[in-house]
Parts: structure tokens; C-alpha cells; sequence
């Protein structure tokens, strides 16, 4: 891997420990010569985990829609910067920048984002490992909610292993190093459910 897009929150105001894991995880991408693509905030673990490449000396992209495009949201650091048209440009970039993209707590944006990749995936756009850090359990109610999906038949069984989850961002970029694709996702678009 030689790029990984985080998606994260860009909130104040959090629990240290979102901070703290931030920035290990921008910290640890500069330790491997991972290059940071993400949606260019200087606010809320955003700014960490950018903050934690940055002093490690590694290298950060940002990319952000026009209408976000202010000192007050933007890193004034970055290596390179990307302005685009809208949100969903900017999410299509990042995604054709990034070798894997990585969730980190967050919002609704953050979700969006997540669930887009997770979307392209399933049916066929992308195959590029998508993972989750895990910081507080913050997203052991989500993963609740993929098993509920999988159990009412909304999503099949290769869906849940579309998704990395781990704790820490060394297993979480070990895990993604070493990721394969599950068999038979076409069969989502192709309705063989055999």
C-alpha cells in the first residue's frame, strides 16, 4: 500500500482518546511510507490524524468541495491540496487516490463515506480493502447493525468480510496488507443465490 484514505470525524470536543488514536494512526501511515488522502480538515480528529503524518514526516492530500474550501476547515499544511466541485467529487477522488480507505470515528459525513465505498464494492466498482479502527467500541453498534442486515438477508455472507475491523492501527494496516477479496460478491448483482 502506498496511499490510504481515512475517513473521520471533523468534531471538537471528543474523547482524548479519538485524538490519541488519530494521531498514532497518521503517525504509524508516515512509520510505513503510507501516504494520507483524506477530506482536508485542520478540525476534530481530521486535523490529528493529518497533525500525526505531518510530524512523523510523511506525506498528506487533502481534498475538498469548493464550498468547504476556508481557513477555518482547512489544514494550512498539507503536502498537496485538491479543490473540486462538490462532495461527491471529492469522495470519488479521494477513493481513486487511496490504495485502502480506513474509517475512524465520526459523523454523518463520515458514515456517507463509509457506506459509499462499501456500496461501490458490493457491486462491483471498487476492489480496494475497506477498514474500520475500532477506538472506545465505537463502532461495535454499527457492526450490530451489518449483522442485523445480514441475518434479515439484506446483504449475504461475503458482505461482512468486505470489512476490516481491528483496534489499534498497526493491526488495522497489518490487516489490511494482508486482505483478500471474498469470492462470488458479483453474485449481488447477478442474483444467484445459490
Amino acid at each position: 500500500m502506498k496511499s490510504v484514505c481515512i475517513f473521520c470525524g471533523s468534531a471538537d470536543g471528543v474523547h482524548p482518546d479519538y485524538y490519541a488514536s488519530a494521531s498514532q494512526m497518521g503517525a504509524y501511515l508516515a512509520q510505513k511510507d503510507i501516504q494520507l488522502i483524506y477530506g482536508a480538515g485542520k478540525t476534530g480528529l481530521m486535523g490529528a490524524v493529518a497533525d500525526g503524518v505531518l510530524i512523523a514526516g510523511g506525506e498528506v492530500t487533502g481534498v475538498v468541495p469548493e464550498n468547504l474550501n476556508t481557513s477555518v476547515l482547512i489544514h494550512a499544511n498539507l503536502t498537496r491540496l485538491e479543490v473540486v466541485k462538490d462532495i461527491q467529487q471529492r469522495q470519488a477522488r479521494m477513493n481513486a487516490l487511496a490504495d485502502a480507505l480506513i474509517a475512524l470515528p465520526g459523523g454523518y459525513g463520515t458514515f456517507d463515506e463509509l457506506f459509499e465505498a462499501l456500496t461501490w464494492a458490493q457491486i462491483g466498482l471498487q476492489r480496494k480493502p475497506i477498514g474500520l479502527l475500532n477506538i472506545r467500541g465505537y463502532f461495535d453498534p454499527l457492526m450490530d447493525m451489518i449483522r442485523r442486515a445480514l441475518d434479515e438477508k439484506f446483504i449475504y455472507p461475503e458482505h461482512m468480510d468486505m470489512l476490516t475491523i481491528e483496534r489499534t492501527p498497526e493491526g488495522l494496516i497489518q490487516s489490511l496488507e494482508n486482505f483478500k477479496y471474498p469470492e462470488n460478491l458479483d453474485r449481488w448483482v447477478n442474483r444467484d443465490d445459490r
